[in-house]
């Protein structure tokens, strides 16, 4: 009996050994060895730590790029129930009821365990890419009532042993996408797609064009992402993922951009319950959208530069912060720093960065900074296209005595009542209140420079 068990013990005692020599290794590390680093780590700390913070950060940008007027953005935000369109029809109602019993993955809310299942199918699409029509084509219907049980009911499936064909993996994808019970991308999201889809270039008259701007659709996807739940969030990526994939081996499996994007566009996007008459002009926008989310899939879920610089800032600090002036509005609290970093670094369209290896600034200094930062503010909206936002933007600077910008670079224009309180009502509370509370507080008041 020793002489049987003898052998296992050496096993045994061979991955002790093993086990040992990694976790107890001292060695230290090689000083030429790349460090390994996430450049959305301070993006994602400030996501967790600071929430408030975080979203009132991504929300300023948003509406710097897409005008929301303000009931889009309270829907946005989640302070009124989004608006959308709603079925006119009888039937897609009735068939709605007749869906069959939910499990904890189909028609289920979504959740961590319901994607874990579903990644099975992901996965094993992406290993059939090649299939024709994939997609398109409608799987068995009585493997699919099979493989459907199996998930429901949270089993581990090996879909290589044939028993499936991919075109049935593919078939309940949708399926499981159209039974969630809200869309992938959420109601509250529904009128900021409609408006990202409509950015586009101006003309040197500053009309716009039909030419899309890609870059800030790109930016205001990056951004609207943000706002997301983390179980959207994360199968939206998985999902783009190997949509953008099944795209770029349409030379075999003819299924491009658009036609995935057709496929799709109903299942996490639509209004719950809605057939096409019901989306009226909007059915060609909400395809192009989807379509361009599967053509620049692999962009949309990093975080702007500027939103990273920005939470860097919030927790590393910089010495531009550190003068006099930013210690006052800082109050040595850690919630004051947000406001300071909106104030002080630059936006997106400026792009200055604080050196953090510079010497600490003085109050001068600071004082100088901010007033070149509000020049070109101004000067930048001053620039901007003829537009209802420009005009509220130009009454923000006017609103405050110290602050009005000199008459000759002024831009004429008629009064009208508010659409929006999101930009203008940041701006105002970031930027200029908090350069009049540091005036007020210093005795000095200031003007807004020329931008001559």
């Amino acid at each position: 009996m020793t002489t049987k068990t003898e052998p296992q013990n050496n096993h045994r005692l061979d991955r002790r050994e093993t086990n040992c020599s990694v976790l107890f290794n001292h060695e230290k590390p090689n000083a030429n060895q790349p460090v390994i680093f996430n450049p959305d780590f301070f993006v994602e700390r400030l996501r967790h730590e600071h929430p408030q913070a975080f979203t009132d950060l991504v929300l300023s940008n948003i509406t710097r790029l897409i005008d929301l007027p303000g009931d889009e953005f309270a829907q946005l935000t989640g302070e009124l129930e989004p608006r959308v369109p709603s079925s006119s029809g009888f039937l897609r109602s009735f068939n709605f009821l007749k869906r069959k019993e939910k499990g904890i993955v189909f028609g289920a809310p979504l959740t961590e365990e319901g994607i874990a299942q579903i990644y099975q199918l992901i996965e094993y699409l992406h290993k059939n890419l090649h299939v024709e029509g994939l997609f398109r084509v409608p799987g068995h219907s009585l493997r699919q009532a099979a493989l459907r049980e199996m998930l429901n009911a949270g089993t581990e499936i090996d879909l290589e042993t044939g028993d499936f064909h991919p075109n049935d993996a593919a078939t309940l994808l949708k399926a499981y996408l159209g039974e969630l019970p809200e869309p992938l991308l959420t109601h509250r999201h529904y009128q900021a797609h409609l408006k990202i889809g409509e950015l586009t270039y101006f003309d040197d008259k500053g009309e716009k064009t039909d030419m899309p701007d890609k870059e800030r659709q790109i930016e205001a996807f990056q951004l609207l992402f943000m706002l997301l739940p983390a179980a959207n969030r994360s199968l939206l990526k998985l999902l783009l993922d190997l949509l953008h994939h099944t795209a770029r081996n349409q030379h075999v499996n003819k299924m491009s951009a658009i036609n995935l994007a057709t496929m799709f566009a109903p299942h996490i996007i639509w209004p719950k319950n809605v057939m096409t008459s019901d989306l009226q002009g909007s059915l060609e926008k909400l395809n192009n959208g989807i379509a361009f989310l599967i053509r620049h899939s692999q962009k949309l879920f990093k975080a702007p530069v500027y939103m990273k610089e920005y939470a860097r800032l919030y927790f590393t600090g910089s010495k531009t912060l550190k003068s006099s002036d930013d210690s006052t509005l800082c109050s040595g609290t850690r919630d004051g720093p947000l406001d300071v970093i909106t104030a002080e670094v630059s936006p997106p369209s400026m792009k200055t960065v604080p050196d953090e290896t510079s010497s600490p600034c003085s109050a001068k200094t600071s004082k100088t900074y901010t007033e070149s930062a509000l020049r070109e503010l101004y000067q930048q909206v001053n620039n901007m296209p003829e537009s209802a936002k420009k005009k509220k933007l130009i009454r923000q600077f006017e609103k405050q005595p110290m602050m009005t910008p000199p008459a000759d670079s002024r831009t004429p224009f008629i009064r009208r009542h508010w659409r929006s309180r999101s930009l203008g009502g940041i701006i105002k509370r970031k930027v200029l209140g908090s350069q009049i509370l540091t005036e007020k507080e210093n005795g000095t008041p200031q003007r807004l420079p020329s931008s001559s």
